[in-house]
């Protein structure tokens, strides 16, 4: 039996698996990652400049100029050259900032892209009964919501998280190399923000898979009443659906309010935490302007470097919630993408024919959805090239499972279906379906024009081909 300091093992290796899963989908643009993390860093950088030209303003020439050690015209025309340079800076940091946000969303978009395809590659892919215990808005949610979490990673998260950490590190070390002593009083207070910051990272983790679990399962709701609307008004449900919807929505309120619960509390107490770091600089650093152990400029720089260093120490918190969200969103993209197919290729597939006979035989078939709840039981016929056979039976007896198990929908527990000798699942799937054509009972047209749903996809099949067919079936004039 696994104790819960195994659990949480599990789950710190599950996050480094996914982790480095999640690294193979940027990997492809190692050069514009590249480029993304120096400008990160050169806006970091550029971030320290502020304090300094703040510092250079106030000791040499605002305070000489009260003092009376220069004149105003000299104390003007430096603070102007002071501000001109602050302004080049800040023009200098907008344009960075553009082409590092361009290369973040760049990176980020197509990634997301190469994702969805995946995806939805899967949910071509895997076999029909994956769809018998999956609501489709479920699998919306993956392609959507899901997605759009981790954009957010890669986009706001990862290089943006290595820029808070270059800030952190660069005030610290003007803040020392200033003043050692006014610096460790700056800090005094982060103890108390990291404990805040661990409450906030257990707290949040829970209500994250919390809100994705709901959110799912609101789509799936919506899906299916949406899709079956016809039933529900047909037989008056709507009220009841209503009530349906109404708790599975309280549901997702509530996992969203316990989850801005830690918001609630997280953010007021690092602004007050940040509130009392910059009480106690001032009341630290003026007793030294005091008694002239620093200057004035040092303790408004340390003011300064202050705020830089509590808002990317905040800016670490808000990503590591991006990094739980997009941990949770992983886990279930990933979880789809891992589902394994009941229905497997051939290693060695049947050779390409043009045209086959058609000869299908069932021999000694047995089938069950579930379990040993027999659909068919030892089912045996042959139907010869060329001729008709007709299936009857009431329903349920099992006439649409045939036909599922000879496209492989599904495959049989027991005994084989062959075409022209062949078993059906030593058949390369694309190949065995080419060669069938299949009237379904309940029509579904997909968005765009009568001939694209005519040809599915198939550009190879000509105008006069796509006339031909909608003749046969009777809706050429109607169309």
């Amino acid at each position: 039996m696994r104790n819960a300091n195994d659990e949480a093992e599990l789950g710190k290796l599950y996050d480094a698996r996914i982790a480095r899963r999640l690294l193979g989908y940027v990997r492809p643009y190692k050069r514009k990652i590249a480029a993304a993390i120096f400008l990160t860093i050169a806006i970091s950088l550029l971030l320290q400049i502020g304090p300094i030209l703040t510092r250079w303003a106030i000791d040499g020439f605002i305070k000489p100029a009260v003092d009376g050690r220069i004149n105003q015209e000299t104390a003007f025309r430096g603070i102007g050259l002071i501000v001109t340079a602050y302004i080049l800076v800040l023009a200098v940091n907008l344009m960075l900032g553009y082409f590092q946000e361009l290369l973040l969303n760049t990176i980020g978009q197509n990634a997301m892209r190469e994702l969805r395809e995946q995806i939805f590659v899967k949910l071509q892919t895997i076999d029909i009964s994956f769809y018998d215990r999956t609501p489709v808005g479920r699998l919306m949610t993956r392609l959507t919501s899901d997605v759009d979490a981790l954009n957010e990673l890669f986009t706001s998260g990862i290089i943006a998280t290595l820029g808070d950490i270059v800030l952190i590190a660069g005030a610290l070390s003007v803040m020392f190399y200033y003043n050692w002593r006014l610096a460790l009083a700056s800090i005094a207070l982060i103890p108390l923000l990291a404990a805040a910051t661990a409450w906030f990272r257990r707290g949040t983790r829970v209500g994250y898979r919390k809100v994705r679990i709901k959110v799912a399962r609101l789509n799936a709701f919506i899906q299916e009443y949406l899709s079956g609307m016809h039933v529900v008004q047909l037989f008056n449900r709507e009220d009841k659906a209503l009530a349906q919807l109404s708790e599975i929505n309280r549901e997702h309120l509530r996992a969203n309010l316990d989850t801005i619960f830690y918001y609630g509390i997280f953010y007021p107490l690092v602004s007050l935490i940040a509130a009392g770091g910059s009480a106690l600089i001032i009341w630290y650093g003026g007793g030294q302007v005091i008694q002239n152990a620093i200057t004035l400029g040092t303790l408004v720089a340390f003011l300064q470097y202050t705020e830089r260093l509590w808002q990317p120490i905040q800016g670490l918190s808000e990503k590591y919630n991006i990094l739980q969200t997009a941990i949770v969103a992983s886990e279930r993209i990933f979880s789809l993408l891992d589902t394994p197919s009941n229905v497997y290729e051939p290693v060695s597939r049947s050779p390409s024919i043009p045209r086959v006979p058609g000869q299908i035989e069932f021999r000694n078939v047995w089938f069950a959805y579930n379990g040993e709840d027999w659909v068919l039981k030892d089912v045996s016929f042959t139907a010869e090239p060329g001729q008709s056979l007709a299936l009857v039976g009431h329903t349920g007896a099992g006439k649409t499972t045939i036909t599922n198990l000879l496209l492989r929908f599904y495959d049989v527990q027991r005994g084989q279906i062959l075409v022209d000798g062949v078993d059906v699942r030593d058949w390369h799937l694309q190949r065995l379906r080419e060669n069938f054509g299949v009237v379904l009972q309940d029509i579904f047209l997909f968005s765009g024009d009568v001939a694209s749903n005519i040809r599915l996809g198939n550009r190879s099949i000509p105008q006069e081909r796509v006339v031909w067919a909608a003749r046969e079936v009777g809706v050429a004039q109607f169309i």
